[in-house]
């Protein structure tokens, strides 16, 4: 009887406490998806059923990917869609090697900083036609089912259709955020007749059509995406954008094509992680683990203050790297060897105090002269890791007539100091957040894995990565643990890091600890979300682990 007495006691310190009474860890979490022939990780259920149905039916992983993102295009718009850009890191197991597409799209090149300075705009706005830049998403589908595609392409658009014709049910996390959305976008043009069809914006479990969606997708998938591009949507992007004010062309649309690149890595603890190179922001992840190498995590704790620190200031220190030097590298002279380069981390790492957040950091002195994730594999070994979106949520509020997408507003993150790497230029890609990740050991493939949230996303990697590997915890966990998200550094657009930043942590993490990291100067941010929409797919001994968190309506699903 006192045995019982006791466990009872037991479970309730557990409960009461705050820790998973399966892990022993100190937040929630739930059990990683197994599955042996197929595996595929996405934020919506129906997006991830849709890649698997792929999977049985003979498909590759490549093509249910692209199954799945244009699905996540008309049930998550408000995070990705075919009027944003595309990055994917797609490893092929015959080849024995990594893939990377870079499908982000140029500034119109009619336009420049001379134009706007004469309309006395001194910042490209988040909003309407002048951030809009050529969305490269469907130019990214082409590419990846042209190159590793084994499915006819019109096939992998047939669900997606189905449920843009037929509807399908609005999931919560996509009802709160197309609600804020249409506060922001309802009176511009034709928001309102693809998103509010009956006034509002629909609720929680509300049947959703996009009857407009459903015509474009199969334009596209009839014509192999050439009409997105030169065809009758391409004219009514134009067209539309043309009526607004802003100067995206038909020429600027049929010349883009996605460009193959090749990833960068480096070795974090004997797992190499790989990210694709600038324009995006993937090194960012690359720098801050190898600031961090140069520390004892695992002896510092999970989530300890002195841990918290280290990563904050390491994040600092990278992330104005990130506001000199990211940008076009067919535009400017990109140092990314030298920036990643574990010689340098260690110069960057000194600069750190343990006892001080720092409120100013410089970047160094190298002279060369909301979005979408998911991952899917598949029984023949290849693993594509893919994310998406279209920026600020939904993007510009641009919804050309008759269409029922709306543009992205890259354009926003354009610097307008011509003396800058990342100036605004026609022609010329602005520097992005969105980036995918992956990891290899011994020159085979381990985990692809993504997290969503812009600047949040090489923090979010790295966090993965030391969860996964400092603190031993498997792929679920590394997911569901709370997170730590710096924000206030220094920008590529222009903005300065002069107080710090403030400090935002996820509930979980122990008021001792933000006392302690108080005491060290930090600014905390009380203020919730923000950190991001995780998927992971591992391979160990020929079987699928799949990882799906829980701040998205996602999963994982294997078969």
């Amino acid at each position: 009887m006192n045995k019982i007495y006791a466990l009872i006691i037991l479970f309730f310190i557990i409960e009461v406490s705050g820790y998973d009474r399966i892990t022993g860890l100190p937040f929630a979490t739930r059990s990683e998806v197994i599955a042996q022939n197929g595996m595929a990780a996405t934020s919506h259920p129906l997006a991830t059923q849709a890649a698997i149905d792929i999977l049985k039916n003979g498909g590759n992983a490549i093509d249910a990917a692209i199954a799945a993102n244009a699905i996540l295009g008309l049930m998550e718009p408000t995070g990705c869609g075919i009027g944003g850009d595309l990055f994917a890191i797609v490893w092929i197991d015959k080849d024995k090697r990594l893939y990377g597409l870079n499908a982000s799209g140029p500034a119109p090149e009619n336009i420049s900083i001379e134009k706007l300075k004469k309309r006395n705009i001194n910042k490209i706005p988040p909003y309407g036609p002048l951030p809009v830049t050529v969305p490269g998403a469907v130019a990214g589908w082409i590419e990846l089912h042209k190159k590793f595609g084994s499915m006819p392409f019109e096939k992998l658009f047939d669900q997606a259709i189905w449920y843009a014709e037929n509807g399908f049910p609005i999931t919560e996390t996509i009802a709160y955020y197309l609600n804020l959305s249409s506060e922001r976008f309802k009176d511009y043009p034709n928001f309102k007749n693809v998103w509010m069809p009956n006034g509002k914006a629909p609720t929680k479990g509300e049947i959703f059509k996009n009857p407009l969606l459903a015509k474009s997708y199969k334009q596209i998938a009839k014509s192999y995406g050439k009409d997105f591009y030169s065809g009758e949507i391409a004219e009514t992007i134009v067209s539309f954008i043309k009526s607004q004010g802003g100067y995206l062309e038909l020429e600027d649309l049929k010349k883009y094509k996605a460009e193959w690149i090749e990833p960068v890595s480096t070795n974090y603890r004997g797992y190499d992680v790989w990210e694709l190179p600038p324009n995006g922001q993937g090194i960012a992840a690359l720098q801050i683990l190898n600031i961090l190498e140069n520390f004892n995590l695992q002896e510092l704790s999970y989530n300890s203050p002195e841990y918290i620190h280290l990563f904050t200031e390491a994040k600092k220190l990278a992330f104005e790297d990130r506001a000199k030097f990211y940008a076009d590298p067919k535009f400017a002279n990109i140092p990314v060897k030298e920036l990643i380069s574990k010689s340098y981390a260690q110069e960057r790492s000194k600069l750190i105090s343990l006892k001080k957040a720092s409120k100013k950091v410089a970047p160094g002195n190298i002279e060369d002269g909301d979005t979408i994730y998911l991952t899917v594999a598949d029984k023949y070994g290849n693993m594509v890791s893919l994310i998406q979106s279209n920026y600020r949520g939904m993007g510009s509020g641009m919804v050309p007539d008759g269409l029922g997408f709306m543009l992205q507003d890259r354009g926003e993150m354009f610097h307008l100091d011509p003396s800058h790497r990342n100036s605004l230029e026609g022609g010329k890609r602005p520097f992005h957040t969105i980036i995918p990740a992956f990891i290899t050991k011994d020159s085979k493939p381990y985990i692809s894995f993504g997290l969503m949230g812009g600047a949040m996303q090489p923090q979010g990697h790295a966090q993965i990565i030391i969860n996964l590997i400092d603190f031993k915890m498997n792929l679920q966990e590394a997911g569901d643990a709370p997170r730590i998200r710096h924000i206030g550094s220094s920008q590529p657009t222009g903005e300065l890091m002069i107080n710090g930043g403030t400090l935002s942590l996820e509930k979980g993490i122990s008021s001792e600890t933000i006392t302690a990291l108080e005491a060290l100067g930090h600014k905390i941010d009380y203020s919730p979300g923000g950190f991001g929409g995780y998927q992971a797919i591992k391979v160990k001994d020929n079987v699928y682990i799949g990882a799906s968190e829980s701040r998205k309506d996602g999963h994982a699903s294997g078969y």
